[in-house]
């Protein structure tokens, strides 16, 4: 029961990510926590993206932006290398909290519903804040919508945003599983759930693109500020734990 409610879960998770710009995480984290543990989040959650990527990237692939991609590429394989390692060797628990007032901040910057750019995106910007993201997303498994508002000033539309973003992942998650793999952090015990997500992901991809196409610009950003907002209060909320240490 346990395997097809996850893959029940990644289909959910992946067509309600299509039309909010991201969120796959969010849905999955804690289900494959409370299903696997915590430690088999990072390796299984990395899989799972891994698979469900390249599915987007191939739906959505004439809309890349190549700029931003050569300006991400550097700082975002070293960052996801690196993360994946120190992951292999200590969890730091706090780096989700620093990361959810990042996000809660990043959401009142730019304003629910605002059409234009808070803040003006050059593509240099990308190179370390691929290092940052690759980086966290290497300790912690994912890092949900760090990047969104980015690519929203950057000034990307909603089919460029899921495709850039897509092609981007689909390198950190290489990096990320090559590193678990060599360190002792994926076994094929979390690689078999993870690969059966991603399939699952497939047809929630290819619904999510289908509606897509009827959702406005305007709507794709009220979705897309929205689950950056309800990730970052979710984040916090699964460290309630830490808080109260305090």
């Amino acid at each position: 029961m346990g395997i097809i409610f996850l893959a029940l879960a990644s289909f959910s998770s992946w067509l309600v990510s299509t039309l909010a710009g991201g969120g796959t995480p969010l849905i999955l984290i804690p289900l494959i926590g409370f299903f696997l543990g915590s430690v088999a989040v990072p390796p299984v959650l990395t899989t799972v993206m891994l698979v469900g990527h390249p599915q987007r990237l191939f739906l959505y692939r004439q809309h890349i932006c190549w700029r931003l991609m050569w300006w991400y590429l550097p700082g975002a394989i070293v960052g996801a290398i690196l993360g994946a390692f120190i992951y292999t060797q200590i969890q730091l628990e706090w780096l989700p909290i620093l990361l959810a007032m990042f996000l809660i901040l990043s959401t009142a910057s730019y304003g629910i519903g605002d059409s234009e750019s808070s803040f003006k995106v050059a593509p240099w910007y990308f190179l370390p804040s691929g290092f940052i993201f690759a980086f966290i997303s290497g300790l912690i498994g994912s890092t949900g919508p760090l990047l969104n508002p980015l690519y929203i000033n950057y000034g990307l539309c909603k089919e460029e945003m899921i495709a850039t973003k897509s092609a981007h992942l689909v390198v950190i998650h290489i990096a990320k599983m090559i590193t678990y793999g060599i360190f002792g952090a994926l076994n094929w015990h979390y690689l078999g759930y993870g690969l059966l997500m991603g399939v699952a992901a497939f047809p929630g991809n290819w619904i999510g693109q289908i509606i897509l196409q009827k959702v406005s610009e305007q709507n794709f950003r009220k979705l897309l500020v929205g689950s950056v907002l309800v990730t970052s209060v979710f984040m916090l909320w699964e460290q309630r734990a830490f808080f109260l240490l305090w």
